[in-house]
């Protein structure tokens, strides 16, 4: 009996990338290389029932913040973990598998059926403990977006009250066609949610 086992840790591999990339998706390679934008000049105060509307790029937040870079490691760390746990049970499926294919011939017909049973057992094991990982794995992924995202508003929320905004969008979301440079909030988001971050360490 040929069992296959191949294949089963790249699937969770996959599934990992693909949770991650639905929020730590990296900046493209070019906005990556440019250095932060300097800080806009402060505006001047707006006249009385004036509208102001600014965006902010919440994956460039996520990249640069010091919040976004420990959640993303976290999330590293959690994925790493998970993977060297099925990396040791795929070494020794791996094992069991060549053992019987070499030896399979030399046992008897009911010592060869026990182990043939125990290595499908043993398969249908690591298959369940790939979706368990994956599952996990998600819901990881969603605890740690939730509440960065939380954070991240709550700081938007203060800075817009602050310099009397009408209205913060996020660029990525709202799918601004045009936005002038000294509308984006970008970085001085970033500095603001650095500060919040380090006030909770102390």
């Amino acid at each position: 009996m040929r069992v296959v086992v191949k294949g089963l840790i790249p699937v969770f591999a996959l599934v990992a990338a693909w949770s991650l990339g639905a929020w730590w998706s990296p900046l493209p390679a070019g906005a990556q290389a440019q250095a932060p934008a300097p800080a806009p000049a402060p505006a001047p105060a707006p006249a009385t029932g004036a509208t102001r509307i600014a965006f902010i790029d919440s994956q460039r937040v996520v990249a640069r913040s010091a919040a976004g870079v420990a959640a993303r490691d976290a999330l590293e760390r959690e994925k790493a973990a998970m993977q060297k746990k099925l990396d040791g049970e795929q070494a020794e499926l791996t094992k069991l598998k060549e053992d019987l294919e070499k030896k399979g011939q030399l046992l008897s017909a009911e010592v060869r059926k026990e182990k043939q049973e125990t290595l499908e057992r043993r398969v249908r094991d690591l298959r369940r403990l790939v979706d368990d990982f994956e599952k996990d794995y998600t819901k990881k992924d969603r605890e740690l977006m939730g509440k960065f995202l939380r954070e991240l508003s709550g700081v938007v929320q203060k800075v817009g009250k602050d310099k009397g905004f009408t209205m913060i969008v996020d660029a990525r979301g709202a799918g601004v066609i045009y936005g002038a440079p000294e509308a984006d909030l970008t970085e001085e988001i970033i500095r603001a949610f650095d500060d919040e971050t380090k006030k909770a360490k102390k």
